[in-house]
């Protein structure tokens, strides 16, 4: 049975179980539940704290886990990223007071930087040859500068309103950028998984690759005149042909092409010039087998 980590709580939370369902898995209906079970599939959930999520993958207690690829770098857990999931991105920024003397990197020269991630933020300090005192805060580390605990914060930006709130600006480049990232342990000849684990691991991340993938595209379909299917091809190809078929009305076939969704938009378009009728776009759900993978 394989046991997975999944965020108990914060923004990844809720993303990661809709990805979970949409890959055919159980989720919990209680978010008090700690752990679910999924007999039909052979796995079970375990929901806890992100921040905990890499020290459970890399200990070999869990197979497999979601988190943040900051906080699986923050962990120094012995994990590596199967899968980027395509939520959850974020940028780790210094910030500091408006109007203050803090302008840029080199200004925290003898500074104190409030942050709940200390490993992240003094490695990046290092490789700039600046020097600071790190206070370690497990949360609302805004707050901190506004009691005079600290000159200058480093955390997670989003949208930037939390630091407007509290009167705090981005300094300098990105600390670093993270996503959602599908996990497990680093192998280890000492520590090898069994066939059975590896067959299971296997079926699972090509299941969520699967609708990582489907999420990129959009499925169009279409009515077209025959004289134009060469036209019609080079502006939806798909992934490696488009799907025609033949109208029960002479000189017109059926297309369906997968496209992806930034460009959906003017495909259609462009596909509605040259003359298509009834140019549909709908989700796809998951998908498999794309050049030999699901991705």
């Amino acid at each position: 049975m394989l046991r997975i980590a999944v965020p108990n709580k914060g923004t990844l939370a809720e993303p990661a179980a809709t990805m979970m369902r949409e890959a055919g898995y159980r989720q919990r209906s209680d978010l008090r539940d700690l752990s679910m079970l999924d007999e039909e599939n052979d796995i079970e959930f375990f929901y806890l704290r992100p921040k905990d999520i890499a020290t459970y993958v890399g200990s070999g207690d869990l197979q497999l886990g979601v988190t943040g690829a900051d906080l699986m770098d923050e962990s120094g857990s012995q994990v590596q990223t199967i899968l980027g999931l395509g939520f959850g991105h974020s940028k780790f920024r210094f910030a500091a007071p408006e109007n203050s003397d803090i302008s840029k990197l080199e200004d925290l020269e003898g500074k104190t930087i409030a942050t709940s991630y200390p490993r992240l933020v003094r490695s990046h300090l290092a490789r700039n040859r600046v020097r600071s005192e790190i206070v370690k805060l497990d949360g609302a580390v805004e707050i901190s500068v506004q009691l005079g605990l600290a000159d200058a914060i480093a955390d997670v930006v989003s949208s930037g309103r939390t630091l407007r709130q509290h009167n705090l600006v981005v300094i300098g480049d990105a600390i670093a950028e993270s996503e959602a990232n599908l996990i497990e342990r680093e192998p280890r000849p000492d520590r090898e998984e069994s066939a059975a684990t590896r067959a299971a691991k296997t079926v699972f991340v090509e299941r969520i690759r699967g609708v990582v993938y489907a999420r990129q595209f959009l499925m169009v379909d279409y009515d077209c005149r025959n004289e134009l299917l060469d036209r019609a091809k080079e502006i939806s190809p798909g992934l490696q042909a488009p799907t025609v078929s033949p109208l029960t009305e002479p000189g017109w076939s059926a297309v369906r092409s997968m496209v992806l969704k930034r460009d959906v938009n003017k495909v259609m378009d462009r596909l509605a010039d040259m003359g298509a009728r009834a140019v549909l776009a709908s989700e796809i759900r998951s998908c498999r087998a794309i050049d030999g993978r699901s991705t």
